[in-house]
């Protein structure tokens, strides 16, 4: 294939505001739309969080936290997501299901896929549509395989029922934030996990570039002189580094690279096989035979690196971890530096490349942003310091809270709230990875190159290569190397019907288009007299087509119903017995009452009890009837003997 010089290219903001940038253009001013909300989708901790009347509110859940674990556990009854998810891990870890963010988007085959599979106590197969990722447990005594988006979905349906809770009406639309260095599959499927949500996703917006956005709104930087922020975002399962440039209000990323897998739950692996080690040589038992002792084991390692992080040692005490063995350890901050120091200095290469790009020396930097929990190690800040010759890293922010308080920001602008100190916030992003086609040779021509900023259109002709070629295939990569076999294919174009012609004459116009939330749509068609074919795309991004979709969000809402009505019941039940234990305390303690009225409202209450026990699967309507019933009886004996001394 050939190709000419021919390019088009479209930009516009990712965060709008006015006045307008050369390089983009600004949301038009629309009325409110009502609340949107802003989810910071994390690995191991999730949060959500609304911007009414220019501040953010960061919204708790129902354990007085702001951030809520992106666990989800199945059991015999219903799911249980957050808190109740994750205290289950321990008792059931087969069942339990976390980290999918590091499942999102990738295939079975995937080499970090295939890595992760080791360290997950539930089970990950492989499916029969296009070879994507899924997790199977056993939900209400079935056995049940679900996408890592429908898992994602449920993480996301319980920050919505916060936040729709907390603003008193539904919440239908929503700002997520990604890792900037997550690729097209990895974006698109998180849009579809909101969909499946029942939201309406307005925006995905690059992890470091809200935390920025937060920080410029609480430092209000907004003055004329220009200057370089750093964004250091570290958290459990993914880190990426952004420079960003701030001026006037507007943010523009220059740069952006990460590693989608090393964060918080690489560090916790470390202490877990150190202390499984540490286990066996003690007892000459191997703990990593027993999932449930492995995960228990993990969950105070996580609590003992939270430790470490203000104090020099950690006390690691589990009852009975195995085989009745009690396991008692004490670790050091040392300890656990030496256990990941070189996970520890892999990311100051990413810092130096995100410099690199940036052209910007260490000392053009004027503020260097943690963002994400693992940025309190004091390892990690104190490498990050050294490395800009001591600095002074900026703390302003809460590192698990800056992210969401972004997204809720740009949710605000973008439903048309127009607060005073958000009226000049602009935001230009960037793409974290080159895009191109196979060429002759295998090799690599970019058309999007990397830390291109975004929404994009790149057009450039190609052609055929064999003389009356009917139909051209055409390989889509990313990645930054030559030779596209060392890159990774996100799909092939196929563009069939071509007309007879020699090689090199017709002409095939190939369009990339990244849009605001960095996901890639490719088109092309043939331009020759008369003639013109829309390319059809190949699973480009490795998303579920719409029948799948359509079945997955049909599914997720009759559960939804389902809940809904499982939840009525049992508070109905609830009320019932709460009826019931309040009228026989009546008739315990109500000194007015003679003990005939006292042991008929108690043999009343037994029945109503006995009853219950034989129902269980009493519907709504009938426990309501029986609460009813309960009431008026008792009363009506109370009454009767209050006023006439008899036994009805």
């Amino acid at each position: 294939m050939g190709a000419d010089a021919s390019h088009e290219k479209a930009q516009d903001p990712t965060i709008g505001g006015s006045p307008p940038h050369p390089h983009s253009t600004s949301v038009a001013r629309t009325q409110p739309k009502g609340p949107a909300v802003g989810i910071d989708l994390g690995t191991t901790y999730s949060c959500v969080a609304v911007c009414r009347n220019g501040a953010v509110d960061l919204i708790a859940n129902g354990h007085s936290s702001r951030t809520t674990p992106s666990c989800v556990a199945f059991t015999h009854r219903e799911r249980l997501v957050g808190e109740p998810g994750e205290t289950q891990a321990g008792l059931d870890p087969e069942n339990t299901v976390f980290c999918i963010k590091r499942l999102i988007g990738r295939r079975y085959n995937d080499p970090s896929i295939q890595l992760d599979l080791k360290n997950f106590p539930f089970r990950v197969i492989e499916s029969s549509y296009g070879g994507k990722v899924k997790v199977q447990v056993v939900d209400r005594g079935l056995e049940k395989s679900f996408y890592p988006e429908e898992i994602l979905a449920m993480v996301i349906s319980r920050l919505k029922q916060l936040a729709g809770a907390y603003l008193g009406r539904p919440v239908t639309q929503a700002v997520i934030t990604v890792p900037a260095y997550f690729d097209d599959a990895q974006r698109q499927a998180t849009v579809d996990a909101g969909a499946i949500a029942g939201l309406k996703v307005l925006r995905l917006i690059n992890e470091p570039a809200a935390a920025a956005i937060a920080y410029g709104l609480n430092n209000s930087i907004k003055q004329a002189e220009k200057r370089s922020i750093l964004v250091f975002d570290l958290g459990g399962g993914t880190f990426d580094v952004s420079v960003l440039t701030a001026q006037d209000g507007v943010f523009k990323v220059v740069a952006a690279t990460g590693d989608t897998h090393l964060g918080g739950e690489d560090f916790d692996r470390r202490l877990v096989n150190h202390l499984a080690q540490e286990f066996q040589k003690q007892h000459k038992e191997d703990l990593s035979q027993s999932r449930k002792a492995m995960q228990r084991l993990k969950a105070v390692c996580e609590k003992a690196k939270r430790t470490l992080s203000s104090h020099v040692t950690a006390v690691v005490a589990v009852d009975s971890l195995y085989k009745g063995i009690d396991f008692h350890a004490t670790v050091t901050r040392a300890t656990f530096e030496d256990l990941c120091s070189d996970l520890f200095q892999a990311t100051l290469l990413h810092v130096e490349r995100a410099l690199d790009d940036a052209r910007l020396k260490k000392a053009q930097v004027d503020e260097v942003l943690l963002v994400g929990g693992s940025t309190r190690i004091p390892m990690i800040q104190r490498l990050l310091s050294q490395f800009f010759d001591g600095k002074a890293l900026c703390k302003a922010i809460d590192p698990d809270e800056a992210v969401v308080q972004g997204a809720a920001i740009q949710a605000a602008i973008l439903t048309g709230h127009r607060y005073q100190n958000l009226q000049n916030l602009l935001l230009l992003d960037v793409t974290p990875v080159s895009l191109g086609l196979e060429t002759v040779g295998g090799v690599m021509d970019v058309l999007v190159k990397r830390n291109s900023p975004i929404p994009t259109k790149e057009t450039r002709n190609f052609s055929t290569t064999e003389d009356n070629q009917s139909s051209i295939f055409l390989k889509i990569y990313e990645g930054e190397r030559t030779l596209t076999k060392h890159n990774r294919l996100l799909g092939t174009l196929t563009l069939n019907g071509l007309q007879p012609a020699p090689r090199c004459v017709p002409v095939i116009v190939v369009t990339f288009h990244i849009n605001q939330n960095n996901i890639l749509t490719v088109s092309a068609m043939e331009k020759s007299t008369g003639y013109a074919n829309q390319l059809k795309v190949t699973d480009t991004r490795g998303q579920l087509d719409r029948e799948e979709m359509e079945r997955i969000i049909h599914e997720e809402e009759e559960y939804r119903k389902q809940e809904k009505a499982e939840q009525e019941k049992l508070e109905a039940l609830n009320s019932l017995e709460s009826s019931t234990l309040q009228l026989k305390r009546v008739a315990v303690q109500e000194a007015s009452l003679d003990d005939r009225a006292k042991r008929r409202v108690l043999e009343i209450c037994e029945e109503m009890d006995a009853w219950v026990e034989g129902n269980p699967c009493a519907p709504k309507t009938e426990l309501e009837e029986r609460k009813r019933e309960l009431e008026d009886l008792c009363y009506s004996v109370i009454t009767h003997f209050s006023t006439e001394g008899e036994k009805p």
